[in-house]
């Protein structure tokens, strides 16, 4: 219900999104705030590069408006020696402008591409951060490979907006800035033919930008919806296989892959005519100021400008070049405007990522190394003495230091993935340390959720759960966890060595220590017989393990952290009869002398327990140990016998 709940609201979320014309207002100022603190020093450095090159690029046309004066009135008059010198200053001076043009163009471009690569580095170096401190709610109601669209396609189109597209519209920008007064400088009423061509190109652009950018943004949503199905995909190939799916997959393949074709085609297809409309606009304008510019100058008429100057052809050829520059620009903003609205698209998402409210943690004991006073008190030391307490600070400045034990208690706790549905009523047990609690009943009676609480991926809703009679919300839940020891039905293993994915439950294991949770495990016989022992690389989750070897080896990564509480969540269930021997015999070394929680449903594991709790809609109907149920003759007498299906 809470994933589906949480699915539909970010699915509806990115809809609006995608819908939208523009992405979100505060997007781009706050991308730009993130590049300054990034990079405060070279990205200013680059930002005034990028100015010197757009306004050098607008100044020749000054100096083509003086050589155009010089050489008219040296036509008129014949006397070529005395201007010479002046048009070869004027001439040198446009070299010049050119070649710093040059230079700042190169350098920008040099720290353009330190400060994007650099930005995408900091960005998924923050975006990965983040998601370390996230709750595990977030992953439980967000796919994977939507997940994954961040470091991939919203990544990607960041890269090009940065790069390409903000440096380009800038450039642009200041351009037809620079253009634009020097046109008016010249001729206001040329000036505003430039204008009315302008306000053309600009109903022109945002017609068609307002089409285009909404099938990008789709796009954008439909690459990450078609990711997380070619995960899903890739983890299930075996069940494609298995069950002859192969058609259904490549017709489902097809219908996400369309919709990618279908956006991206649209978005394309109109900011494809966006540039040929720009262009052509551009042509007319220029037509329209040859011919009113070469009318007015034939018929003598007066010139309103700042410059003060008659109308002339040193006047109406420079007008005429930067007329053509300046319906380039505006037709260079409006190539980069689609980029913009799809890194703008990218960045909103992962901007939503980083605003993902990180896992709260109010807690305030924390675990510590201790020795044991000759009074029987405890103190805390630095060095490690296998000795565990938990610190506990109090309101009068007081600490206090309890014994890592591993009593485990819940009083009527209730709890619910959402407010509007309690999944586990009135909850209430003990497990006293070195003490094995066995949980049984149908699939969602609520036997992980229980253990889920008590490592707190998720809080209670109402009611206490005390460790060592801490209550546990005060409890920092890194510590806390470091306590327990946890082995799960899904088994995840690392690319790395069968040492290093071992070592994973105690980083500061040597390969004695991991060697001998190996041989506690059961799983030190098979490694030996490896191509390289302990030291064979496992890829893919440990594609090249069996099911029930990459569950051995979960079983001794949890047995080197060595916790006093240890929660099996269907351990062995992916074990055979004949090994489920082997590892059973390895399980209670492991359980002894620890308190832990066993969640099966081959009862014949938990037949040892000192209670049993059987479960039914989230509510304790029976408990006791294994005799004492079987004489009770109720829900679990049926299950074990075979009467109930645990379904």
């Amino acid at each position: 219900m809470a994933k589906n709940k949480n699915n539909a609201a970010s699915s509806n979320a990115r809809t609006t999104t995608a819908r939208g014309q523009r992405a979100p207002k505060g997007v781009l100022r706050r991308l730009i705030r993130t590049l300054f603190e990034f990079y405060p020093v070279l990205l200013p450095v680059t930002l005034v590069c990028i100015l010197i090159n757009a306004i050098v690029s607008a100044v020749p046309s000054i100096f083509m408006q003086n050589i155009i004066a010089i050489v008219d009135e040296t036509y008129r008059s014949g006397d070529w020696a005395s201007v010479s010198g002046r048009i070869f200053t004027f001439v040198g001076i446009l070299v010049a402008m050119y070649v710093i043009s040059l230079l700042a163009g190169f350098t920008y471009t040099q720290l353009m591409a330190v400060i994007t690569q650099g930005s995408l580095k900091k960005m998924r170096e923050k975006m990965f951060n983040h998601m370390q401190d996230l709750p595990i709610r977030y992953f439980d109601t967000n796919g994977r490979g939507d997940i994954m669209s961040y470091y991939t396609n919203d990544v990607d189109t960041l890269r090009q907006m940065i790069s390409q597209s903000l440096p380009q519209m800038l450039i642009s920008g200041v351009t037809l800035l620079s253009v634009f007064c020097i046109m008016m400088y010249y001729s206001v009423i040329l000036g505003l033919i430039v204008v009315v061509g302008v306000v053309c190109m600009a109903f022109a652009a945002r017609y068609i930008t307002s089409h285009s950018s909404k099938y990008f943004l789709r796009q954008q949503v439909t690459l990450a919806k078609a990711e997380a199905f070619m995960e899903e995909m890739m983890t299930g190939q075996k069940v494609i296989k298995v069950f002859c799916h192969e058609d259904g997959a490549k017709a489902d393949f097809d219908k996400v892959n369309g919709e990618i074709f279908y956006n991206a085609r649209n978005g394309n297809r109109f900011a494809n005519i966006l540039m040929p409309m720009m262009g052509n606009i551009g042509n007319v304008m220029y037509v329209v100021v040859a011919l009113v510019g070469g009318a007015l100058m034939l018929s003598g008429a007066s010139n309103i400008s700042i410059s003060g100057m008659a109308f002339g052809i040193s006047i109406v050829v420079p007008f005429l070049n930067m007329t053509r520059q300046f319906a380039g620009s505006i037709g260079q903003v409006s190539n980069q405007v689609n980029m913009v609205i799809m890194g703008l698209a990218g960045a909103h998402r992962i901007f939503a990522l980083l605003d993902e409210e990180p896992e709260a943690d109010e807690g305030y004991v924390t675990l510590v190394n201790a020795k044991e006073n000759p009074d029987g008190s405890l103190t805390e030391c630095k060095e490690r003495t296998n000795v565990w307490a938990w610190k506990h600070p109090h309101h009068d400045g007081t600490t206090t230091y309890t014994r890592l034990m591993g009593d485990v208690r819940f009083f009527d706790v209730d709890f619910g993935y959402t407010p509007e549905k309690t999944v586990l009523h009135n909850i209430s047990l003990y497990a006293k340390p070195g003490q094995k609690l066995a949980f049984v009943g149908s699939t969602g009676a609520g036997k992980t959720t229980i253990t889920n609480l008590i490592n707190r991926f998720y809080d209670i809703a109402d009611g206490k759960i005390r460790y060592d009679g801490i209550n546990i919300n005060k409890i920092k839940k890194a510590d806390l966890r470091h306590s327990l020891g946890i082995v799960l039905q899904d088994t995840n293993l690392f690319t790395g060595t069968v040492m290093e994915n071992i070592r994973y439950g105690n980083l500061d294991a040597d390969d004695d220590a991991c060697i001998d949770a190996a041989k506690l495990a059961g799983a030190d016989d098979f490694i030996r017989r490896l191509p390289e022992g302990y030291n064979t690389m496992l890829y893919g989750n440990g594609a090249n393990l069996s099911q029930g070897q990459r569950q051995l080896l979960a079983i001794a990564r949890a047995a080197v952290a060595d916790p006093p509480v240890m929660i099996l969540d269907e351990a062995t269930s992916s074990i055979d009869t004949r090994t489920e021997a082997i590892v059973q015999r390895g399980m209670d070394a492991l359980m002894a002398g620890r308190t832990v929680f066993v969640i099966a449903h081959r009862l014949s594991t938990v037949r040892n327990a000192n209670a049993i709790m059987v479960l039914d809609h989230g509510r304790i109907i029976e408990r006791g140990t294994h005799e004492d149920l079987l004489k009770l003759k109720g829900t679990y007498y049926q299950l074990y016998t075979g009467a109930l299906e645990l379904d």
